[in-house]
């Protein structure tokens, strides 16, 4: 296992990067302690698969450093950086049977067949691919070769690190679930480091300890999925993390009070405004907003059943603001007062939190 260090990398897929838009990764420092479970969490192009691959030693930063328990391995290659990768589609040998498949990567390495057959085994066994065992791997759905990868890179026990690239987008929409308890489970047991890239927030909250959100090349925040979802850093966090996303409201802050659209909302941060920014806008998540019977006054436009609760869209002047509301509890009729919890309302400046 390894502690990951990454000391100001930025990468460029060009030769003469000049601008701010020709770098993939911008200016970015990152440690990864061994024996984590993390996920890369962002939109497509935001740059999360650039930093695996330089993690990997499947590209080399075009500037910084990478280290592993202090060593550095900037120019070393993925075989002696000891690794393991599972790739989005299937990486597997189609004319071997699963279980020579899963034995390759221990075979290779000399692993005795003793050893190398109670490994197979207890990782087809977690997969569920005991029944298929001796079957050709050309003759397995997409889902079953794609399960077969996730082996080759889940039996080695000598890794420094387990890397996951989008590995469940060829996956049936039930076995994600079951195999993303899986993994997380097998990450309890042998605690190896693992790194998840995804942009799917429920696979990377579901899976990880640590999440690290990534926009535009750059890092917006790490934390845990209760960090992320309670005091998101930025208002892009809290956009692409929650469903429906965070409430973003303009605002203004006078005498240490929030004031949107004429009105007072209590905010935990906005006697931290020191009066820098350019924009200004307060921030709360649909969980914390409720029906009251004084507040901001607002009409109900939408409300959409979502099983155990109701998401209700309310209008304020030009504004939207969306609550949710339990399955079954009574809504206003008219007219209604909407109360945002002090204690999750927050004050961005830029986009940034105020602190």
């Amino acid at each position: 296992m390894a502690r990951i260090t990454l000391q100001d990398i930025r990468h460029a897929y060009g030769p003469d990067p000049q601008r701010e838009e020709d770098w993939a990764l911008k200016k970015l420092t990152l440690e990864l302690k061994d024996g984590g479970a993390y996920a890369l969490l962002g939109p497509s192009g935001c740059g999360k698969t650039t930093l695996l691959n330089l993690i990997s030693g499947l590209l080399a930063p075009t500037e910084g450093r990478i280290l592993f328990d202090g060593t550095d391995i900037t120019d070393a290659s993925p075989e002696q950086r000891n690794i393991a990768q599972v790739f989005q589609f299937p990486v597997i040998y189609d004319t071997m049977t699963v279980y020579s498949n899963l034995a390759f990567p221990l075979r290779n390495r000399g692993i005795g067949e003793k050893e190398v057959d109670a490994r197979v085994r207890e990782i087809a066994h977690m997969l569920e691919l005991d029944a298929t065992l001796m079957k050709r791997a050309s003759g397995l759905t997409a889902d079953g070769k794609q399960k077969i990868s996730l082996g080759r890179g889940l039996v080695r026990s000598d890794v420094n690190v387990i890397m996951f690239d989008e590995p469940l987008t060829v996956i049936d929409p039930h076995l994600k679930w079951v195999l993303r308890s899986k993994l997380k489970e097998l990450h309890h047991r042998i605690r190896r480091t693992m790194i998840y890239v995804t942009h799917d927030q429920t696979e990377a909250l579901t899976f990880a300890e640590q999440v690290v959100v990534m926009k535009d090349g750059q890092i917006v925040q790490i934390g845990t999925p209760i960090e992320l979802f309670e005091r998101p850093q930025h208002t892009f966090v809290g956009h692409f993390i929650g469903s429906p996303g965070m409430n973003v409201l303009p605002c203004e802050v006078k005498g240490g009070k929030a004031i949107f659209a004429g009105n007072n909302v209590p905010a935990f941060n906005a006697a931290a405004y020191k009066g820098n920014g350019k924009t200004l806008e307060l921030g709360v998540r649909p969980e914390f907003v409720r029906f009251a019977g004084d507040g901001i006054p607002v009409d109900i436009v939408k409300v959409a059943d979502a099983g155990r609760y109701r998401i209700v869209e309310t209008r304020h002047q030009a504004h939207s603001i969306k609550l949710l509301v339990a399955e079954g509890a009574e809504l206003p009729s008219g007219q209604a007062r909407l109360h945002f919890d002090a204690d999750h309302t927050q004050i961005y400046e830029d986009g940034w939190m105020v602190s």
